[in-house]
């Protein structure tokens, strides 16, 4: 464990709805209120002692005062709170926040929190008005799916990675739902063969290796690591944080086989202290396959371009020398929007304290959690530990 000086600051108490497909008759606003909820029963203290909200965008629904929106719904009255819009990076971002906030004393106790609905027939979105717009879809490169197929693609054509390395990723996410009874998939096993002949959405992506989207939600409460001791479980500690942007656009990425990950990662794990034969558990962001062997590529854990038999060689299963997204990741337990992010916290949190019912880690110690946002041109990174 390393030494006090080094905690940035603490989860105390975590929260997470049990994805579904649909969620008719539910609004965002229901869902932040449950999730926060968990978050704060988990973390065993009253409402009132939340004085710091972080909320995820909510394009469509509350495109604008977000996060006054959801205090006032809540019965907060918050001395900080803001909007994190960094994509699938956006837990990952509201974590070392949260501690920014707490250690300039703006704050005590920070609510961090994001949900999504998913009714039948679809969610209204807001007009997107960014340079996005002008180089990519008017020639019919629209949508993440088509985004990430040349990220794969360049990939393959580049290290000779094949479709089967790429299913693995797969296969290993849903094997690790089916101890997971919360996942969407628990339940549906996954072999490389029923992902192969699934359909491709975007060549070379076929259907089951990209995310299903699903209405769900996700919240944590930090505090200061002094304070976390205080709390009704074990905190856990953040001792490492990076951040890196480049890019919204794929036509802007400064290239296509990597991107901010490598740094973010480095910058989290050389203030954390901590070498990657030192990670006990690995909590990747995972919306399609391509990017868990990315972000294993960028992590060092294997060579540049050498994710694929590094993937076959390696169970991803709590019991494996390098336990990956034990929950099934979001590939096997599904995206609730940018609360996807979320899961990999809430789980990294539940392997250190030694709650992952059916699928702990022995002896758990420092963790990383990954979050990616706009094509690879996002990233969060955190090192997690705890005491």
């Amino acid at each position: 464990m390393v030494g006090a000086a080094r905690r940035l600051g603490s989860i105390v108490g975590i929260g997470e709805l049990k994805p579904v497909r649909y969620s008719d008759g539910e609004t965002t606003l229901g869902q932040i209120a449950r999730t926060a909820k968990l978050a704060v029963d988990d973390a065993g203290i009253s409402p009132d002692a939340i004085d710091g909200v972080l909320v995820a965008a909510q394009p469509g629904e509350t495109p604008e005062h977000a996060p006054i929106t959801v205090a006032e719904y809540l019965g907060l009255r918050p001395h900080m709170a803001n909007v994190v819009d960094l994509g699938g990076a956006t837990g990952g971002g509201m974590v070392w926040r949260a501690a920014a906030a707490i250690t300039a004393g703006m704050c005590e106790t920070v609510l961090c929190v994001s949900a999504n609905v998913r009714p039948r027939g679809g969610t209204p979105r807001a007009k997107n008005r960014n340079p996005i717009r002008e180089f990519e879809p008017p020639v019919g490169a629209s949508g993440a799916n088509l985004a990430y197929a040349m990220i794969a693609q360049a990939h393959m054509d580049s290290f000779g990675t094949t479709a089967e390395q790429l299913a693995t990723v797969a296969v290993r996410s849903r094997a690790n739902a089916q101890l997971n009874p919360s996942a969407i998939f628990h339940g549906v096993p996954l072999t490389i063969e029923d992902v192969l002949a699934s359909p491709l959405i975007s060549a070379p992506i076929h259907r089951l290796e990209s995310v299903m989207e699903v209405a769900g939600g996700a919240a944590f409460v930090m505090v200061s690591a002094e304070r976390a001791s205080r709390f009704a479980h074990a905190p856990v500690d953040l001792i490492g944080a990076g951040e890196f942007h480049t890019h919204r656009a794929l036509s802007h990425a400064p290239g296509v086989t990597g991107g901010p990950l490598r740094t973010a990662i480095s910058k989290a794990m050389s203030a954390a202290g901590v070498r990657v034969q030192d990670l006990r558990y690995l909590s990747l962001y995972d919306c399609y396959s391509i990017v868990v062997g990315i972000t294993l590529e960028d992590l060092g854990i294997c060579e540049p371009g050498k994710f694929g038999p590094w993937v076959l060689q390696h169970d991803f299963s709590h019991e494996s020398d390098v336990p990956v997204n034990t929950h099934g990741g979001q590939l096997g337990f599904g995206q609730a929007g940018m609360a996807g992010g979320f899961t990999h916290i809430v789980e990294a949190v539940r392997q250190l304290r030694g709650e992952a019912i059916g699928r702990q880690i022995p002896n758990p110690g420092p963790t990383l959690v990954t979050g990616n946002g706009a094509t690879l041109g996002e990233a969060t990174a955190l090192v997690l530990e705890g005491r």
